[in-house]
């Protein structure tokens, strides 16, 4: 993984997206907040990787880590996302048990992020309250969504998904490939670019390349609600 450390951040910025370090002594907060703490990656970057060691926890200040689990077939599903604000559970579970990363999180848009070691982390679960309760309540939060996607690929047909993810843009004309959609429902790009021309022949989307446009909104809002 490639970085860019040294650059400071707003301290401001960081207690407006994190109040739960707001708390800490001054001279606690300036501490986390040391240069070489501070991250830059640019879009793409494996920012960690599964049988992966964590090295630190990550507070995102700007930008979106996609997280997703890999088959040996190259088949990904997605997780979750990071955005700023949030973290990483995966990171939190792996140290709090001890153990490697059991997923894989990528830069999707250029990062800006604060790295807390591992004893910084352990310390503020230890004394800081507040720092606990972000902590847990994002697991809280996160197990939530997963509990929601088990369900969704379990028991949704994936026509229906598709639907729900493209009304989820919400957006009329989606800069995608088929390939991105297909990820992002742990399928394949061949059966995603089967049901995308099943909804174009319907009047639901117009395909483009690498882009699709929402032709029938209540009529992909019926077929997800089905």
């Amino acid at each position: 993984m490639e970085t860019k450390a040294g650059r400071t951040v707003d301290l401001q910025k960081v207690l407006d997206l994190y109040p739960a370090l707001a708390g800490l002594p001054a001279d606690r907060r300036q501490a986390l907040l040391q240069p070489q703490a501070v991250m830059q990656l640019p879009a793409g970057t494996q920012v960690f990787a599964e049988q992966q060691p964590c090295q630190g926890f990550p507070l995102l200040i700007e930008g979106s880590i996609k997280v997703a689990k890999l088959a040996a077939s190259g088949r990904e599903l997605v997780l979750y996302r990071v955005t700023p604000g949030g973290s990483c559970i995966i990171s939190s579970s792996c140290l709090l048990g001890h153990s490697d990363y059991n997923a894989r999180g990528i830069a999707e848009t250029p990062l800006t992020l604060l790295a807390l070691p591992v004893a910084d982390f352990s310390r503020l679960m230890l004394e800081h309250a507040p720092f606990r309760d972000f902590v847990f309540h994002l697991f809280a939060e996160r197990i939530g969504e997963l509990m929601q996607l088990v369900e969704e690929v379990a028991f949704a047909r994936l026509d229906q998904r598709l639907a729900k993810l493209l009304l989820a843009r919400n957006e009329t004309v989606i800069n995608v490939t088929h390939q991105q959609l297909a990820d992002e429902l742990g399928s394949v790009r061949e059966i995603v670019s089967r049901l995308l021309k099943g909804f174009a022949s319907q009047g639901l989307v117009m395909l483009g390349r690498e882009q699709l446009s929402i032709s029938d909104r209540t009529g992909l809002q019926k077929l997800a609600a089905v």
